[in-house]
């Protein structure tokens, strides 16, 4: 038995959303060894996965934080966590617990490991937003990358991720760790490919977000159902383009084919009511919902950003089509149709795949082996 005493990490999040960080934090820490104890601090309203941790046995500390300045308040309570805790390294995702947990850091000699968890700063991403939210995201931009030298390293879920983050907050590459994120195969049966007479559903995990590409899957769908009548759209997740998507439903005609079903408890189990996932998003970190989708071994119909391009194959474990090209998802969505065949031999290869890169054991130890590397001094 080892005599080392297991390593403190502290993991702060803004919330616990049911989100992609909250869940694939969810997901490594309960995946972690008995030589790193945690602990995840959050600081804003949102606690839809608080169970979740709470069943897998992971502390949670909530610090609430309110009103005016919160960022101020949040490093002052951090910081005296930190100076009665002494832990041996804090983990920070999301940009306020980012910049919360470096100031707490430095001012404590704390080390901190930061992550680099979607394409913040992409032009893609800048175009989608009003005048007024431009603003605050300079404001926070030039705060981010202000405090970016703090972090004694930093993990990325992705390679592209990694590039973007690196040139905009000027880090050296080399300090980053790519790791991707995981899932557990034990979770996920393989699905049985089989049409049914009739029909054809096509499935859309995600929230209902404008740049997750909604508007564009809704029209290529009504594209599609103009030639293949039969098929069907199920859609699961909740988001501020709800209602807009609605309106469109309604202008395009395809009320009777598509169905939105709001958020459920794990959404990737739908994927073994349909024939085929599409996710047309318009950038990502990495996306834990196309492993999700390679898990379960459904035939996937992805947008071609880089991120997704590192999980998948283009026509070897999947199709892809031009992101925001309504048109060219169409072709793909009604190849998927004409060829169900090869698009079920994609997905086996899928998740093959995804058996051998993102198991989230193998990811898990990566992470830990990482954390524990810098606490080394290393």
């Amino acid at each position: 038995m080892s005599t080392h005493k297991p390593k403190k990490i502290f993991f702060t999040l803004d919330t616990l959303a049911n989100a992609g960080t909250e869940k694939s934090v969810l997901d490594i820490l309960s995946h972690f060894s008995d030589g790193t104890n945690v602990t995840v601090i959050y600081f804003f309203r949102g606690d839809d996965l608080k169970e979740a941790y709470e069943k897998a046995g992971i502390p949670l500390r909530y610090e609430p934080i309110s009103g005016r300045f919160p960022l101020l308040k949040g490093v002052l309570r951090l910081r005296k966590i930190l100076k009665a805790e002494k832990p041996d390294m804090v983990v920070s995702s999301i940009l306020r617990a980012n910049l919360i947990s470096r100031v707490a850091c430095w001012l404590t000699g704390t080390k901190l490991v930061g992550t680099f968890v979607s394409d913040s700063y992409s032009d893609l991403r800048k175009s989608s937003f009003s005048i007024k939210r431009k603003l605050g995201f300079y404001f926070y931009y030039r705060l981010d990358r202000l405090t970016a030298g703090i972090p004694v390293g930093w993990i990325s879920n992705s390679k592209c991720i990694r590039e973007s983050n690196c040139q905009y907050l000027g880090i050296d590459p080399g300090k980053v760790e790519v790791i991707y994120r995981g899932r557990n195969p034990e979770k996920f049966r393989v699905k049985e490919n089989r049409l049914l007479p009739g029909q054809f559903r096509f499935v859309y995990v995600g929230r209902m977000l404008e740049t997750k590409g909604v508007g564009e899957l809704l029209e290529a769908f009504a594209i599609t159902a103009q030639e293949f009548p039969f098929a069907s759209l199920d859609m699961y997740g909740k988001g501020n383009y709800e209602s807009k998507a609605k309106e469109k439903i309604s202008r395009l005609g395809i009320n009777e084919k598509v169905r939105m079903h709001g958020l459920v408890p794990n959404g990737w189990e739908k994927h073994y009511e349909a024939d085929c996932f599409v996710f047309p998003s318009w950038y990502e970190g990495f996306s834990g919902s196309v492993v999700e989708a390679m898990m379960v071994g459904i035939p996937i119909i992805a947008s071609d950003i880089p991120m997704n391009l590192e999980a998948v194959t283009p026509d070897v474990n999947a199709l892809v089509f031009k992101v925001r090209d309504a048109h060219d998802l169409a072709e793909q969505m009604k190849k998927a149709i004409r060829d169900y065949d090869t698009m079920c031999r994609m997905a086996k290869q899928a998740r093959e795949e995804a058996l051998k890169r993102f198991d989230i054991k193998v990811i898990a130890a990566q992470y830990e082996n990482y954390l524990h590397r810098h606490i080394a001094g290393a």
